[in-house]
């Protein structure tokens, strides 16, 4: 692997919203793969208020190079005003899965 992995998560109001920005992502090599978890409950103040939403949470497995444009992506794409996009740097992990991830967003011809 030459390059450093990341992880993008990305909270969405629903499995759907999820599965659209991650499938989008993958398709268009942003992300070698995008996993969904479709439950997760967020406590949080938004405006003062406090707040209890179920929503789904969007894993993108990406590389360092490709965070930004996958940033963008999710922020143009996201139906929230400010949606929480966190990165994550990996570290360690199978060589060889980090190799394909590797393969799956720096496709040549693209």
């Amino acid at each position: 692997m030459g390059e450093r992995a990341v992880l993008i998560l990305v909270t969405t109001g629903g499995r759907d919203d999820a599965e659209r920005l991650g499938e989008a992502l993958v398709v268009e090599h942003l992300a070698a793969c995008c996993s969904v978890v479709p439950t997760v409950h967020s406590i949080y103040y938004w405006e003062g208020q406090l707040q209890r939403e179920h929503e789904a949470l969007l894993v993108v497995k990406t590389l360092e190079s490709r965070a930004e444009a996958v940033q963008e992506y999710v922020l143009s794409h996201h139906e929230y005003e400010l949606p929480e996009v966190l990165q994550l740097t990996i570290d360690g992990g199978s060589s060889r899965y980090l190799d394909w991830l590797e393969k799956q967003v720096a496709k040549p011809g693209r």
